[in-house]
């Protein structure tokens, strides 16, 4: 399985709407393409910032690729996160999970 890592920075007043506008937008797309299996939104307050993470879970790179297109490192931007974001990353990261743990009590000790 392969997590894709993806940051972004909004203003914390506008938070809750850029979290709204990822739910019509890219979290939406996430579900809809072949071999997702998930993704978590963390996010943390810092002044007047608000940093965004968003951990999406693939089958393959393969997957990715249904999602991102060819070039798997680039970020993956719709028309209004300019309107949100302070910093448009060029770059996403990508892991390999190594373990991968839903239910705490049935995981292995």
């Amino acid at each position: 399985m392969i997590a894709r890592v993806w940051r972004g920075v909004t203003l914390a007043s506008r938070a809750d709407e850029y979290l709204e506008h990822l739910r019509e937008t890219g979290l939406r797309d996430f579900v809809q393409t072949p071999g997702n299996r998930g993704f978590q939104v963390i996010r943390r307050v810092q002044g007047e910032h608000c940093e965004f993470q968003i951990i999406s879970f693939w089958d393959s790179m393969d997957a990715v690729r249904r999602f991102a297109g060819k070039e798997t490192e680039r970020s993956r931007y719709w028309k209004a996160d300019e309107e949100f974001l302070l910093e448009m990353e060029p770059l996403v990261r990508h892991y390999e999970v190594s373990e991968f743990v839903t239910n705490p009590d049935t995981a292995a000790t």
